[in-house]
């Protein structure tokens, strides 16, 4: 820091405690761009969304309403169903044709899935995504002879006449005899069957080799209708795999039909326990009615045995589902089910929370799954609406990952076959049940297009996990959410960067963009920007505006504004619609202080400077012989000024600094006599997106304090920004974003004076690669040192 002093003059307190406004001075500053409004950006409000934010007063929602019965063939792996399906027009719009989606096409050899996966051949041979491009169906492994996607064999109306349809992909457009109009309602029948493939991050089974059993996980496994809207009007998008369902509500029946020694979970409840369950397991279930922990329904001995058993017969199971977007199940002879159905929010409605799993699933899913489940419920519905529907359930799905429907998903976790586990696994597990039980309330009420808009569901879901998991446990691993855990992504390469308002299938980091970077966002605007008061308000009023409802983003960023009253276009701008980085850089700091011409106080820092200036090298070996001096040893060489002191402060001193306060106003005199020290903070704005300044103040006396600026503080000029701060104690060392909570990439310029970190090296030696065992199994057996009797253990 460089210490200036300067002489108080009539007018100086203004001038020194005021901001100035910096007016930028280079055609290349953006800070108009930045802060200006989105504008044109959004669509323009009407009736069926307003400017607010909110539903308007013609807003509507088509439905579907849906009566299925579909057979489970375990031997073959294999979906037979019959639908039949009545669609109510709402919208003030007369319809010709209908869209569903056929999202199981997604795996027909040619699909545009496949045929647009690009990859490369080299020396090495060739890629997984150039095999992909060349046709084969993705997520089949053993049984890729088969042929994959939806046979279509009747399309029918209610009385069984032939409907005209066509298929473009995962895409059916079924013409209507006559137009359906606005009011009117229309039910048609389709009958068709699909194989299964294997498990590919949203539906399939899992083989189990060493018993040689199926889990089944079964989603977008019936035609169902595409959505029409007042955005896009009709929603036919491709389904390529990677976003997911645009939907619509409507109330589901579905009969299904499985090996007779399956227990099968599905969206909704089940309509005939008593059939077919036996009188043990129904009985536990009575009992888990009551419980506030979970009952084991199916235990593991029973799973156990039934994996042996060779099943005889067949059983339907029938579920009702209402007012849901779609409808999933899952079904295995190998399921331990648990369950409890507690009073979640304490108004008297008890909801079931569920977990169905394999035995390899324990002990980690026993213990805590259920529970998991039910915390979610109380976490999300805390910040946004009570659970409306009766049950969630969390089915055990293959190892890693996890994919959600209505009250029903699949999730991974899985422990070692001894049973131990990582500290990752078990927060893993727990962290993805979060998340995908809490997929119910984004977007599973607030219906928001997945297809176009992934952060909608996947960004909010997110940052709702993430708040979840510190509810869970303080100390939680939580993956996303921590301005820092996105540092990473901010700071890569701009090519492999797109704004987060860009459609799920043409970003090239998903992760990162559509899950870590908008939750991330939202957790600065409730810490750093808004506060928790403003933000939580707003946030839970969003969610009731649109549950139930469409939202686009537009309608997201009015509500965000209109209910908490905080103008954040420049924070939408930054966060979502562009790719900089944040990179503030502290450059300089320049110190000041006011000159008081108290003679006490200016003779004193006149002698403290005179010694340190007069601390040479010389005069310090030079004392050794001072008194060998000639003006020393001859008295007759001295006069007035050897023993004359120009520090001593003289009674004539004093009276000319009394004469001076005279002259003083009374706010002047106060500045004067206060000592006060002024910084004037340079400031640089390297990576692009504003953010709020935040800087932490060591002062010389141990202590410290942390002032905060707006974004604002750069509307006029976004390159760099001069900004003065007074303080009664001396600064010794300034930080920038002293919490990290803005997501500043670079951190070594942040600190004046700046910080030394070492590199660090270790010396290098030749190890064996070894496998870890996790601490779990480390405590149960101590691993013996290499060279030992047994050596390591190596996998």
């Amino acid at each position: 820091m460089n210490l200036r002093t300067f002489v108080l003059l009539a007018g100086l307190t203004t001038l020194t405690l005021g901001v100035r406004a910096q007016m930028p001075s280079n055609p290349q500053f953006k800070a108009n761009d930045r802060f200006e409004q989105l504008g044109p950006a959004l669509p323009t409000p009407n009736t069926f969304r307003t400017a607010s934010g909110s539903p308007g007063r013609d807003y509507f929602e088509n439905r579907a309403d849906y009566d299925i019965k579909v057979e489970l063939d375990d031997a073959k792996q294999k979906i037979t169903g019959s639908e039949t399906v009545t669609y109510f027009n709402n919208s003030p719009d007369e319809l010709k044709y209908l869209w569903l989606q056929l999202d199981q096409n997604l795996f027909q050899e040619g699909s545009i899935s496949s045929l647009s996966q690009t990859g490369s051949i080299d020396a090495k041979g060739m890629s997984t995504r150039a095999i992909q491009t060349m046709g084969t169906p993705r997520g089949i492994g053993k049984d890729a002879e088969k042929e994959y996607g939806y046979k279509i064999s009747n399309v029918r109306d209610k009385a069984g006449k032939a409907l005209k349809y066509t298929i473009n992909q995962t895409m059916m457009r079924i013409e209507l005899p006559t137009p359906l109009k606005p009011g009117q309602n229309f039910t048609f029948g389709l009958d068709w069957n699909f194989n299964v493939t294997e498990y590919y991050g949203r539906s399939g089974y899992e083989y189990f080799p060493k018993d040689g059993n199926y889990n089944y996980f079964i989603a977008h496994w019936f035609p169902r209708l595409a959505k029409y809207d007042d955005v896009n009007g009709w929603q036919n998008k491709q389904f390529l795999g990677g976003s997911e369902f645009t939907l619509i509500f409507g109330n589901y029946k579905v009969a299904i039909t499985v090996p007779n020694d399956h227990i099968v979970a599905a969206s909704g409840e089940c309509q005939n326990y008593k059939q077919v369950l036996t009188g043990t397991q129904f009985q536990r279930l009575q009992k888990a009615s009551t419980s506030k922990t979970p009952v084991i329904i199916v235990n593991q001995n029973e799973a156990v045995a039934a994996e042996k058993a060779k099943p005889t017969g067949k059983k339907t199971w029938i579920y009702k589902a209402d007012n849901v977007r779609d409808f999933a199940f899952a079904s295995s002879r190998k399921f331990i089910w648990d369950a409890m159905q507690t009073d979640v929010y304490g108004d008297g409605k008890k909801i079931w929370s569920m977990s169905y799993y394999p035995k390899e699933g324990n002990p980690l899913w026993e213990q805590y799954s259920t529970r998991a489940v039910e915390h979610t419920l109380k976490s999300y519905g805390k910040r946004t609406f009570k659970y409306p529907y009766p049950v969630a359930i969390s089915c055990h799905g293959v190892a890693g990952g996890g994919m959600e429907y209505p009250m029903i998903s699949f999730n991974g976790g899985r422990p070692e076959e001894d049973g131990t586990y990582s500290e990752q696994v078990k927060a893993g597990m727990i962290g993805v049940i979060i998340h995908e039980v809490g997929h119910n309330f984004f977007p599973m009420i607030v219906n928001s297009d997945e297809r176009q808009w992934t952060w909608m569901d996947e960004g909010l879901n997110t940052f709702c996990q993430y708040l979840a998991e510190k509810e869970w446990d303080y100390n939680f691993p939580a993956r996303r959410g921590e301005p820092r855990d996105i540092v990473d992504y901010m700071k890569s390469d701009k090519s492999m960067l797109s704004p987060v308002m860009t459609s799920g299938e043409n970003v090239i980091l998903l992760g990162p963009n559509a899950y870590a970077k908008p939750a991330t966002a939202l957790n600065i605007l409730r810490e750093t920007v808004m506060g928790r008061e403003l933000f939580d308000y707003a946030f839970k009023e969003y969610a009731n505006r649109w549950r139930f409802k469409s939202p686009t983003p537009a309608d997201f960023f009015r509500t965000m504004e209109d209910a908490s009253g905080v103008d954040l276009d420049w924070f939408w701008k930054g966060w979502f619609y562009g790719t900089d980085p944040v990179d503030q850089d502290l450059v300089e700091v320049d110190w000041f202080q006011v000159n008081s011409q108290n003679p006490e106080i200016v003779k004193a820092e006149a002698r403290a400077e005179a010694q340190r200036r007069n601390n040479t090298i010389s005069k310090q070996r030079d004392a050794a012989t001072q008194k060998e001096t000639v003006v020393s040893q001859d008295t007759s060489m001295r006069d007035f000024y050897n023993s004359y002191d120009p520090y001593k402060v003289t009674e004539a001193d004093k009276k000319r600094y009394q004469d001076y306060l005279a002259t003083l106003s009374p706010e002047e005199r106060k500045l004067a006599e206060s000592n006060t020290n002024f910084y004037t903070l340079s400031l640089k704005n390297k990576g692009g997106l504003p953010m709020p300044v935040i800087v932490r103040m060591e002062f010389e006396d141990g202590t410290d304090s942390v002032a905060r600026f707006p974004a604002e503080i750069w509307r006029f000029n976004d390159a760099d920004i001069r900004k003065v701060i007074a303080t009664d104690k001396k600064v010794v060392q300034w930080t920038l974003d002293p919490f990290q909570e803005i997501a500043d990439i670079d951190t070594d310029n942040n600190a004046f004076p700046r910080r030394s970190q070492p590199n660090r090296f270790q010396l290098f030696k030749q190890q064996q690669v070894t496998r870890p065992r996790n601490p779990m199994q480390q405590d149960r057996q101590p691993q013996q040192a290499p060279g030992t009797q047994g050596g390591s253990r190596n996998r």
